[in-house]
């Protein structure tokens, strides 16, 4: 070997040392002692080992106002692997430079994020940096841009995932709420566009950084953080465990797993789960737990809209999206919130190819001056639209109460599911019983001599006459009236002969959701 080479090798292996450990001990130290991990360690700890492939790993800033210019610049990164499957990451790195984003830094970002497009591979973003360095001034601004329109461009073309592992805060908070998932770490991580000293300056009040800005905040108030995760290993593990369901881009098809648990399995226990009144409530995750495979349900959003549920669970193996109304949180009405969670949701699954089941018992949308004024019909529209210009395979099961509007906007043959399936205990009305007597007989009730029995008998009749799935089945709204014993093999099966549709759009720019 050539004697100059041997000694450019010894300068590359140096410069490489000095970038592998461009923070500071103190830095590292600072890191460990808040029970997080460092930006390199995040990324062994959730990529397959020995699969990273670093990037820029000697790149540095160019700004001569900055005394120092270490290597990364503040920010990792590379591709790997996730159970075998091939994903592309940027991890901001807080013992350097705070982990704040510059010219050189954002080139790398945007690197991977071309990357990921070009080869159609998930994006993961773990998140720990203090913003726009402040000595780059407009570059940074510029690059951000640069990050935001990428997110929009990558957005249903590959699955986009932010974690949140540290602060995030200013406009580097739009990235990570474009994407399609956001994990958050418990009582570490925090987003907010201004921070707590400026909100008491400007509004006179006094909150901390988690309680404006928290993991718990946002998951259970803003809608903004999909999963939360009580330290950095298990929100990682939970990034690997979600990306098991979903495919490489949205021209594959989700990951298939062998099963073990059998096709043809009964669930008579969802028999004695119904209540004998339908005003009484039961829990929904139990329904879903009884008919997916090994009882295994990873839920969207769970802090949030809890008046319905979302998300991934297999049938036979196969992924399948999940969303249900739940009878045990506000009888499972249809509000804004939740319309825009499953909203979403529903969207979600229809980019990446993952057939929609839907349960419903929804007694109506919530109303009150506050839905009103606050917008359900548009935010109960996005729900309807979501589930109007989805094409991958769905499937309405009713379990309950399917009533007024709500019944259309939960996937209904009317606004193209390609199966409805029914239980006994189902109620397909355009309202119940007791409201629909109280509208239609008014004025008999008025004029009977003894009105309590009158309205008993009548609501009876109606029940008897139209709250039950059989009218429907006539008509043709409802395929089939099953037992529900056998909904997890009724959708194994219905699922099968689905698997080959094919439905195209009309052909335009971008519809124009009620947003």
């Amino acid at each position: 070997m050539d004697h100059s080479l041997r000694e450019r090798l010894e300068e590359l292996q140096k410069r490489k040392e000095a970038a592998y450990h461009a923070g500071s001990e103190r830095a590292v130290e600072r890191q460990h002692s808040r029970g997080k991990l460092t930006a390199r360690e995040r990324v062994e700890y959730l990529l397959d080992d020995g699969s990273f492939v670093e990037l820029d790993l000697l790149a540095r800033t160019r700004n001569p106002n900055l005394d120092e210019r270490p290597y990364t610049d503040g920010v990792i990164t590379g591709w790997g692997t996730i159970d075998g499957r091939r994903v592309l990451l940027f991890s901001q790195d807080f013992t350097v430079i705070g982990g704040s984003l510059g010219e050189a830094y954002a080139e790398k970002v945007h690197k991977i994020m071309d990357l990921a497009g070009k080869v159609g591979v998930p994006v993961i973003g773990l998140n720990d940096g203090a913003g726009a360095r402040i000595q780059e001034g407009v570059v940074s601004l510029a690059s951000y841009g640069g990050i935001f329109y990428r997110n929009v461009l990558a957005s249903g073309v590959v699955p986009q995932i932010s974690v949140i592992m540290g602060p995030c805060a200013g406009g580097a908070v739009y990235s990570p709420a474009l994407t399609d998932f956001l994990f958050m770490v418990q009582d570490t991580s925090y987003m907010f566009i201004t921070g707590p000293d400026v909100v008491k300056t400007v509004t006179g009040e006094d909150v901390t950084q988690q309680e404006l800005g928290g993991a718990m905040t946002h998951a259970t108030k803003s809608g903004l953080a999909t999963f939360v995760a009580p330290d950095d290993k298990t929100c990682l593990d939970e990034v690997r465990y979600l990306l098991s369901f979903l495919p490489a881009n949205n021209m594959e098809e989700p990951p298939w797993t062998q099963p073990t648990d059998d096709p043809e399995r009964t669930s008579p226990e969802l028999v004695e789960l119904m209540p004998d009144s339908s005003n009484k409530p039961y829990d929904m995750h139990k329904v879903v737990e009884a008919v997916v495979d090994d009882g295994e349900f990873y839920e969207y959003f769970p802090h949030w809209a809890q008046n319905i549920v979302c998300g991934f669970a297999r049938l036979d193996g196969y992924p399948v999206g999940i969303v249900g109304n739940q009878p045990q949180v506000l009888a499972g009405v249809l509000d804004i919130q939740s319309s825009e969670k499953a909203g979403r949701f529903v969207r979600t699954c229809d980019a990446f190819n993952i057939p929609l089941v839907t349960f419903v018992d929804v007694p109506g949308f919530l109303p009150g001056t506050d839905q009103e004024y606050g917008g359900i019909i548009r935010h109960g529209s996005k729900l309807l639209y979501a589930y109007c210009e989805s094409t991958v395979l769905r499937i309405q099961v009713v379990t309950r109460k399917a009533y007024g509007g709500a019944y259309v906007v939960m996937n209904s043959k009317s606004i193209g599911a390609d199966l409805a399936l029914a239980w006994p205990s189902a109620e397909l009305a355009v309202m119940g019983p007791q409201g629909a007597v109280e509208i239609v007989y008014r004025r008999e009730l008025e004029e009977a001599a003894d009105p309590e029995a009158r309205r008993a008998e009548l609501v009876e009749d109606y029940t008897e006459r139209l709250a039950n799935p059989y009218e429907a089945a006539e008509r043709g709204y409802v395929d089939d009236v099953i037992d529900p014993a056998l909904t997890r093999p009724m959708l194994i099966k219905s699922l099968a002969m689905l698997r080959s549709k094919r439905e195209d759009l009309p052909k335009r720019k971008h519809g124009n959701v009620p947003l």
